[in-house]
């Protein structure tokens, strides 16, 4: 992990903390930069309604990529760092939602 500068996290209703209109509990804090257009969103449906492309998911061997942005602390971790976090920022110990593990599929080649 990394401390970055702050990044542009774009999608629908974002707040400083990457929270959207989609996912605004405490726990969604997280950006993920989508490998398809190298743009950070907040989640898959802000990604959806902000461009006309699909979505591509990171294939295993780019799992070293700094792509998953803490709305809370600002870093930056690996795709690697994050899905082994067990749902706990490694910088700043905030606490990011496990539900997000049911999405895995959408962002990342399991």
């Amino acid at each position: 992990m990394k401390i970055a500068a702050p990044i542009i996290c774009h999608g629908t209703g974002v707040n400083e903390r990457t929270q959207c209109a989609h996912y605004h509990s405490e726990r969604d804090i997280i950006a993920i930069q989508f490998k398809c257009c190298e743009a950070f969103y907040a989640c898959i449906q802000c990604h959806e309604e902000a461009v006309d492309h699909a979505p591509v998911v990171w294939p295993k061997a780019e799992f070293a990529t700094q792509a998953i942005y803490c709305g809370n602390c600002k870093s930056t971790l690996s795709i690697a760092e994050y899905l082994g976090c067990d749902n706990i920022c490694p910088t700043c110990q905030a606490a990011f939602n496990p539900g997000c593990a049911n999405h895995y599929h959408l962002y990342f080649d399991r």
